[in-house]
């Protein structure tokens, strides 16, 4: 029986080669399409997975209020939570602070023959006993006893001693002033981290090296923690939640802890501190798009399948005939549809592996093909699936026809066959104008973010990490470096102006004791604040004509935030010291374009800088890199001249979005070629249908304009109310989107309309191609035919 249905199948597929086409292009793309989307959302959910500890691993958080009562929520905690946790909450197996990658440039690793430059972080002692970073060679919890002590990555050891297990018990030279001792490996950071090092200092060394790392009111670093089995979760987020205030008297920070596993796709919280999403909203719309696209293209193929039943009533009626039941055709149909499904499976797969290298430079990922067995069982469901829904109406049509009608040759459409045929190219057409809208409002939006006035010029403005003797040497490596030819202008400053540090330790005049607004800050030198061309609305920007050591510049959000009527020569205090506003600048955005402008301030700190930043001239940077390259070998011979441009940090806040834009472009595009190739099988059989009826309208004079209006109006109609019921889905979807954004563009009238006529020209296209074809016939030919 099963050769007997593959025999037939092989048969109607070689009758019907064009709607075989068809359907296998488009069901293999659709699958590609699919294949491509779960390797990426399994990559997104599997991320941070992989560590022992699973739901007992936690990261600290803090809910910081201000006086609006709106609550900021971060992952910078004090230096010495960890410590405390440890001690004081029984819950608590352990606990352990770990410092940001991107606080650091990298580090040179030298010995005395080969040097390195890699990413390192600082932690405390129970790093690898919380983390299941896999150590070759020491004891977990030893590695990072010492403060002089450093573990290294596997292919880093292998870099600095040819073979990694040689490495434990060297020493080695960190950006040739502090020497460190080897004393632990541990396995490459897995592909599925959220997190990428190269090396691990003791956090004892980060305190000796950071003395503000032990006060309380201080925070920056993040800390994690393991609960010890079998304990109450509810218990330790209680007993936590007042740890900070009960060392400082600033009661608007509390504590709270979050499943790790958890953060890397639910990060994002609103102003009342609540979790409001994150990549996960990505990856949710991406799984959808993925469904979509198979639904696309299984519509074409039970679309094609019940209009070209009228060739295949005499073999359904003759069966019928015979004493074949309605399971027995069921039965074949579906096995068709199966056939066609792992068929466009295999396709699909050759696509996916010609398509990966690219989809991987999109995404920023390194996805393969690996077949486990989640793989196998995933290609397994989706060809089952998509078999089963393309074929099953297909199958339960064709079987149920009269065999007494269908030997007559009298197959008529029914009402509602019709209405469902068109239901599905409405279905078809309607998610595909929702992406021709998605692609022209998140191009628009990012489009509007890279180029919105920002509030300071970040264009030509590189920057790169003082090290050696340009940090010791900082003033005369300035003097040096602004003599280049090319450098309009050259100053420091402790980090880069996206993303930083803030602080809640600002005191005024008048303040609101419960009032612990945070407030960026940035220190600086002298010129700093005109290499950035900042817009100064009260007072002067620092001056060494007037000693502003230690004085402040604040934007307007922190005047707004202070309450400040007049605040220019006014003294506010910052720890120990007490600096002047000596001037106000307009607010500018520092930070992403989801957030509003927060307070932040400008301490002149020349000390406190660790970055140069350089402002080139316009036109070609190159001349000009090249000298200031050739100056930073000169002062520091031994360390790598690494810099990275401002307009780089603040685009790269938005890959996210950036790569939902390409991607959805692209998906987009794939969605209308397979809607417009199940609506050019239609028209064609729509012609084919009608091909005497043509001849005789042709015969009694009716013009190739008239035939092609025939042929176009019915699909003119269906894909108009496609349109009618996409525009107000769209616009939902997307005014939602653009709500995790302040500041976005308008949502205006043209997006949709716009997005409905392009859908309506390339329907027309589609189907004019199959209608002047139809128009240009013989009318002689066809009526001959009768």
């Amino acid at each position: 029986m099963f050769s007997h249905n593959l025999l037939i199948i092989l048969r109607n597929f070689k009758r019907s080669k064009g709607s075989f086409l068809i359907n296998l292009l488009g069901l293999s793309t659709g699958l590609a399409c699919a294949l491509l989307i779960f390797l990426w959302v399994r990559d997104e959910v599997m991320m941070d997975k992989f560590h022992a500890a699973g739901d007992r691993l936690f990261e600290l958080m803090e809910f910081q209020k201000n006086s609006e009562n709106n609550i900021r929520v971060t992952n910078s905690t004090p230096g010495l939570l960890a410590e405390k946790l440890a001690s004081d909450v029984p819950e608590i197996e352990y606990a352990a602070t770990v410092t940001p990658t991107y606080w650091f440039g990298p580090f040179q690793f030298a010995n005395k023959e080969k040097q390195v430059a890699t990413s390192a972080i600082y932690a405390g002692k129970d790093f690898f006993r919380i983390f299941s970073f896999e150590l070759m060679e020491g004891v977990a919890d030893k590695v990072l006893a010492d403060k002089q002590s450093v573990v290294l990555s596997e292919s880093t050891a292998r870099a600095l001693f040819g073979d990694a297990t040689l490495a434990v018990g060297k020493s080695l030279e960190v950006d040739r002033t502090t020497t460190f001792a080897v004393t632990g490996i541990f396995k490459d950071v897995p592909r599925n981290s959220s997190s990428r090092f190269d090396a691990v200092f003791s956090f004892e060394k980060w305190k000796e090296l950071v003395p503000q790392t032990l006060d309380w009111r201080n925070a920056g670093p993040m800390t994690f923690a393991t609960l010890r089995p079998g304990a109450n979760v509810e218990q330790f987020q209680s007993k936590i939640k007042d740890i900070i205030s009960s060392q400082i008297t600033e009661k608007h920070r509390s504590l709270f802890a979050v499943p790790f596993t958890e953060m890397y796709l639910h990060g994002n919280y609103n102003a009342q501190g609540v979790q409001s999403g994150g990549r996960i909203e990505y990856v949710l719309m991406f799984s959808l798009i993925a469904c979509f696209i198979v639904a696309i293209a299984c519509v074409n193929f039970m679309n094609l399948s019940t209009a070209r039943a009228a060739q295949r009533i005499k073999e359904v009626g003759i069966k019928k005939a015979v004493g074949a039941g309605r399971f027995v055709l069921v039965s074949q149909f579906m096995i068709e549809s199966m056939f066609m499904s792992f068929l466009s499976l295999l396709v699909a797969l050759l696509l996916v592996d010609l398509l990966l290298p690219e989809f991987n430079v999109i995404t920023g990922k390194q996805l393969d093909l690996q077949f486990d067995g989640i793989l196998i069982a995933t290609l397994i469901g989706i060809s089952l699936v998509t078999g089963l829904i393309s074929g099953s109406y297909p199958a339960l049509y064709m079987s149920a026809f009269n065999p007494a009608a269908v030997l007559k040759g009298k197959l008529h459409s029914t009402f509602g066959e019709l209405m469902i045929r068109k239901g599905l190219v409405i279905f078809q057409f309607s998610l595909s104008v929702v992406f021709i809208v998605a692609v022209l409002v998140v191009y628009n939006q990012i489009q509007y973010l890279q180029h919105k006035d920002i509030g300071y010029d970040r264009d030509n403005l590189l920057y790169f990490q003082m090290k050696g003797n340009t940090q010791t040497n900082r003033e005369a490596f300035l003097q040096e470096a602004s003599r280049i030819p090319g450098i309009v202008g050259v100053s420091t400053i402790s980090e880069s102006l996206v993303g930083g540090g803030n602080t809640t330790s600002l005191e005024w005049d008048g303040k609101d004791p419960n009032d612990r607004t945070p407030f960026a800050v940035r220190p600086v030198n002298y010129g700093m604040l005109e290499l950035l061309d900042l817009n100064l609305t009260e007072g002067r920007l620092f001056s060494r004509e007037h000693q502003d050591s230690m004085n402040i510049v604040v934007n307007e959000a922190a005047i707004r935030a202070m309450g400040m009527k007049e605040p220019i020569g006014k003294t506010v205090t910052l720890g120990p010291f007490k600096p002047t506003i000596v001037g106000v600048v307009r607010d500018f955005h520092y930070e992403s374009l989801h957030s509003a402008i927060a307070p932040m301030f400008f301490i002149l700190a020349p000390a406190y800088t660790q970055k140069v930043m350089a402002k080139l001239a316009a036109g070609d940077p190159g001349p000009a890199i090249e000298k200031l390259q050739k100056l930073h070998k000169e002062f520091n011979p031994e360390f790598p001249f690494e810099f990275r441009f401002v307009d780089e940090d603040y685009n790269a806040q938005y890959n996210a979005e950036i790569r939902v834009s390409m991607l959805s472009r692209y998906f987009a595009g794939i969605a209308i070629i397979i809607s417009c190739l199940g609506l050019f099988g239609l028209a064609a059989h729509t012609a084919e249908r009608r091909f005497k009826e043509i001849g005789i309208r042709k015969a009694l004079g009716s013009s190739n304009f008239g035939i092609i209006y025939l042929l176009s109006s019915d699909f003119t109609k269906v894909v108009a109310i496609a349109i009618v019921v996409a525009i107000p889905v769209s616009f939902l979807i997307l005014r939602k989107w653009l709500d995790s954004f302040v500041f976005k563009i308008e949502l205006e009238w043209w997006y949709f309309i716009g997005s409905g006529l392009l859908a309506l020209v390339i329907a027309w296209l589609t189907v004019a191609s199959q209608a002047a074809k139809a128009s240009r016939i013989n009318p002689v030919k066809c009526l001959r035919s009768e």
